[in-house]
Parts: C-alpha cells; sequence; structure tokens
C-alpha cells in the first residue's frame, strides 16, 4: 500500500501512514491524548474535520477545545444537536441561534410552543439534548449537488439556508445529518454526539442561553455575565431588522441583487443616526452632564462615535470640546510592563489618572487648565499650549478603551458624567443557525483600515489580534454594563461593503503562516456575501473610519 509522510506538530514527529488515512486514525496511531478530547485539526493550517482523508504529504496538528477553531467545532457540533432536539420535540417551531451573549449564546424558537413557558421548553430540550449526546450519534458529513441541498432546506422550512445556497455559484454542497434531521454549516462538526462532553440550556429572557465549556477552563462552563443592556441593544437590532425584513445573508444578497442596495444603506445610515441623535438630546436635556465618556473594543467605531455625538451636541443646542484621553498616558518610563516584559499600553496603570482626575475637577470647578498633549514618539507628556476653562453649555467628549472603568474617572461626580459603550454587534447571520461572531466584524474593520491607513498586512493584523482581545476581556468588556448608554455601531450591509476590500488582502497571507488558518476562515465567509456598491455610503459613516472617504479628520 502506498504510504505518505504527514509531520504531527503536537508531539512534532513524522509519521508514514498509508494514503487515504484518516484524521481520527491518524490521531489513534500517534497515541496522542489531548485533554476533552480532540475535535478537529489543522492540515496545512486550514481546518478540518477528523473525517477528512489526507493523500498526500501534510503538517498536521491536531484541536481541542482550548483553540478557538476546536471551541468553534464543538459549538457548531452543540448547535446541530439543540436543532434535532427542536425537532423532535416542536416540529412546528423554528430555531433561531442569534448571537453570543452573557457567557453562552442567546436562542429562542418561534413561536413558542403553545400553553408553555420558557423554563418548560428550555428543560425539555436541554432533557431531549442529553438524550442524543448519550446515544452516540454520528454526524455523517455528505457531498450532494448545490441544487439538491436547496431542494432538501425547503422541504424543511429552511428558506434561510436555501437563499444562502442560491446565493453561491457552487455545483456541489457539503452539509450534515443527524439521525434524520439535514443541516449546513460553513466549518467542521465533531465525530459524535457523545464528544460534547459538557453543555446547558436554560431559560433567557424571551429565549434560552445555551451554554458551552470554558475554553480556558474547559472542565467548567463559561462564567455568566450580566449584560442587561448589551441584551437590550440586541433587541433593538432585532427591531432594526424587522424594519428593513432582512436578518440573513441569503435574504442580503437577494435583496441586493432585486436593486436595492442604495436605499438598504440609506435606511440602516438613517437608523443609526437616529440612534445617535436619541443619545445626545438625552445629554442635551441634563445640565449637570458635562463629561461624556465613550470607550469600546478594538474597531468599534469609537473614534467616528466621539464624532457623530459632537454633531449631534451641536445639534442640540450644546457646545462639545474633543479631549484626547491618549494625552493623559504617563511618561514611558513609568509605563507598567505585561508578563513578558514589554510595555503594557493597554493597562488601566498606564493612564496618569490622578493627573486626569485633577484636570477634570479643575475644570468643573470653572477653573482654566492647560491642557497636556502626549509626545508618542519621545514617550513624554508635555504642555500643549491649549487652554481650556468650561462655559455653560460646554460638554467634554473623552474616549478611550478605559473610558468604562470606574477608576479612571474615580473623583469625577457621578451626576457630571455619561458613559457611552460602543459596541458592534454584527447585524446580521450567515443563517439562523450560523450566526457570524461580532469579534470577526471588528477584525474586518481591523484589517481594512490597518492596510489603508497604517500599512499593516492582513497577516500582522490576524497576528495581533489575540493580544488585543485579551487586552479587551481584561480592561474593557468587564466594564460594558457601567455604560449610561450602548450604541451598535454595525451595519446591516457592512459586510458586503467590506468584502472586496478585505478578500485581496486575505489571500495575501501565505499558506505557510499560522495565521491563514483564520484567513481562510474569513474568506470562505465573505464569499457567501455579494459586494455591495458604497456610491451611496454618506460621507460621515461610520464605517468611512475603516474604509476612507470620510469628511471626519481622523
Amino acid at each position: 500500500m502506498y504510504k505518505i509522510n504527514v509531520y504531527c506538530i503536537n508531539d512534532q514527529k513524522q509519521y508514514a501512514v498509508p494514503k487515504g488515512t484518516t484524521l481520527e486514525e491518524l490521531y489513534a496511531l500517534t497515541g496522542l491524548s489531548l485533554p476533552h478530547g480532540v475535535l478537529a485539526a489543522t492540515v496545512n493550517n486550514k481546518v478540518e474535520g477528523l473525517h477528512y482523508s489526507i493523500y498526500d504529504s501534510r503538517d498536521i496538528e491536531f484541536l481541542n477545545i482550548t483553540k478557538p477553531a476546536g471551541e468553534r467545532c464543538y459549538t457548531r457540533s452543540l448547535f446541530f444537536v439543540l436543532y434535532k432536539a427542536v425537532c423532535d420535540l416542536y416540529p412546528s417551531c423554528s430555531l433561531r441561534i442569534d448571537t453570543a451573549l452573557s457567557g453562552g449564546y442567546y436562542c429562542h424558537l418561534t413561536p413558542m410552543p403553545e400553553g408553555l413557558n420558557g423554563e418548560q421548553v428550555a428543560l425539555a430540550l436541554r432533557e431531549r439534548m442529553l438524550q442524543i449526546v448519550g446515544e452516540d450519534l454520528p454526524f455523517h458529513r455528505q457531498t450532494i449537488r448545490t441544487t439538491e441541498a436547496i431542494r432538501l432546506f425547503r422541504e424543511q422550512g429552511l428558506e434561510d439556508k436555501a437563499l444562502l445556497l442560491e446565493g453561491t455559484d457552487t455545483l456541489y454542497t457539503h452539509c450534515y445529518t443527524l439521525g434524520d434531521v439535514a443541516d449546513y454549516f460553513y466549518g467542521s462538526l465533531i465525530l459524535r454526539t457523545s464528544g460534547l462532553y459538557l453543555f446547558d440550556l436554560e431559560p433567557y429572557a424571551d429565549g434560552m442561553l445555551l451554554r458551552t465549556p470554558d475554553r480556558r477552563n474547559p472542565s467548567v462552563l463559561t462564567p455568566m455575565r450580566r449584560e442587561s443592556k448589551m441584551f437590550d441593544v440586541f433587541d433593538r437590532l432585532k427591531r432594526w431588522q424587522d424594519i428593513v425584513g432582512i436578518s440573513t445573508i441569503g435574504a442580503l444578497n437577494k435583496s441586493n441583487a432585486a436593486g436595492y442596495g442604495n436605499i438598504l444603506i440609506s435606511v440602516s445610515e438613517a437608523l443609526q443616526e437616529k440612534r445617535f441623535a436619541q443619545i445626545a438630546d438625552r445629554i442635551a436635556a441634563n445640565p449637570q452632564i458635562k463629561v461624556v465618556l465613550i470607550a469600546g473594543p478594538s474597531s468599534s467605531g469609537k473614534t467616528t462615535t466621539s464624532k457623530r455625538m459632537c454633531v449631534q451636541l451641536i445639534a442640540s443646542g450644546k457646545k462639545p470640546y474633543a479631549i484626547s484621553l491618549d494625552d493623559y498616558f504617563v511618561n514611558r518610563e513609568d509605563t507598567p510592563l505585561d508578563a513578558d516584559g514589554n510595555y503594557d499600553f493597554e493597562s488601566i496603570h498606564a493612564m496618569d489618572i490622578d493627573f486626569f482626575n485633577a484636570q477634570m475637577n479643575d475644570l468643573l470647578s470653572g477653573k482654566e487648565v492647560e491642557l497636556p498633549r502626549f509626545n508618542f514618539q519621545t514617550g513624554h507628556r508635555e504642555n500643549s499650549g491649549k487652554r481650556l476653562r468650561l462655559t455653560d453649555d460646554m460638554i467634554l467628549i473623552l474616549e478611550g478603551i478605559h473610558g468604562l472603568n470606574p477608576m479612571l474617572s474615580a473623583t469625577i461626580p457621578d451626576e457630571n458624567k455619561f458613559k457611552i459603550y460602543a459596541s458592534a454587534l454584527t447585524t446580521i447571520k450567515l443563517d439562523h443557525h450560523n450566526y457570524i461572531p461580532t469579534t470577526d466584524n471588528r477584525l474586518l474593520r481591523r484589517i481594512v483600515r490597518d492596510h489603508k491607513y497604517r500599512g499593516y498586512s492582513a497577516l500582522d493584523t490576524i497576528r495581533r489580534w489575540p493580544s488585543v482581545q485579551a487586552g479587551e476581556e481584561k480592561w474593557i468588556y468587564p466594564y460594558q454594563e457601567e455604560a449610561d448608554e450602548m450604541v451598535n455601531t454595525a451595519l446591516l450591509f457592512e459586510l458586503a461593503a467590506l468584502r472586496d476590500a478585505a478578500l485581496p488582502l486575505l489571500a495575501q497571507v501565505p499558506e505557510s503562516a499560522p495565521e491563514y488558518c483564520e484567513a481562510y476562515r474569513l474568506c470562505k465567509f465573505l464569499s457567501y456575501l455579494h459586494p455591495i456598491a458604497i456610491d451611496a455610503l454618506p460621507p460621515t459613516s461610520l464605517l468611512r473610519e475603516f474604509m476612507g472617504g470620510s469628511t471626519f479628520d481622523y
């Protein structure tokens, strides 16, 4: 039998195996025993399921739930088990998996089963899911003609999946079956239901929260977080989707192909502008508010949010004055160090908190101050020569990652502060069982912006992204519920607008780089979108911060 050589990254050994060996068979051959089980593998930096057969020499790395790609594989498989449980118990209901929220995934049934409350439904579905896991059913992966897959999904009432596949130009499609139920996912699943060793399903708001293992500590569920204000943002998003009648990529592609792209842009922009105006009116109506603090994770559009809030506050009769929190950094030599001994510029302690509070309180008491300016080349704070005294109709606008951290503005009276959290809650799903992570939306924004304005490649941006996310988990997300208002900066059409700018950049990531795995995944999901012309994109659009053409200065 013809043999090929494969290199296993996990144990750094080479194996000679028969051509056609599956990843499952290779894993058994290596004798590896990954904690919490093996879920998938990268094959030349491309994620594949364990069903995958190897026909040429390859580099292989087996993945468990501690890796992002392994976690996604686990979660997708759990989504399918939930869908089968719904089909078994409530066949007249449709399952909607909407977004990651409160440490889990928010789901709901439409309509809710008659005569049952949310707690009863969640309990029954959880019990059925446990039965399916205990039955050790296989996830069968099959390749069928795309036209056949479209017919199959329409028969199941999954119009969102049919529309999605109609927008592709592929002749054949991979889909999965679990017992007598078929579904489609844009990534691999595990081999058998018994691999889903830990989960929970509980009532949440008007739906359910599907909980999964904590990737950093997979023996326990991800801790639940209080995110009532974030849920309100999500609820408002659903109302916006109802207004335009679009919630999935298939529906977006259909609307765009019918010539409604410009109208979609105009309505989406108008809904977002109305939200900015509502928040500005609330601030302007309270004469005690003098300091507006704006925070949010990377590429959430904080800068444009602050600029558009300034415009709306002027329209409300106020005089906003923008101050950069970056000018309140401590001198470079006083910056705290991270675990690797590098300067930790994302730490709250990289800010001169005492000096900042002193200046803000001087301004609030009517004193004149000279604003600082941080020289990023010398690494030292300097006098700017700009002097400021607040008048009765002035409001300070401060934007930065620590804006919501109570430590930053500890001595500023609460009645004088107003806090805004700029989120980027992805406004569209691939289909009703495949949500698009908010982090993907922000990462694509950053890839396009970093290339256009900073000369970074997609490889550079993807490589830095894990450390960016680690900083967000530590310094931003714990304080998001401190906000007085949250604004969703994502636009319904924006992934279609970013598509043609992002794809060529992602295509430049070499297969030999570990970052190719993420670049390939992003390319695959962007390929489902039809590009949308941005001629109707206004020059003040938040998306212009990343794509260019804005009338704001950045």
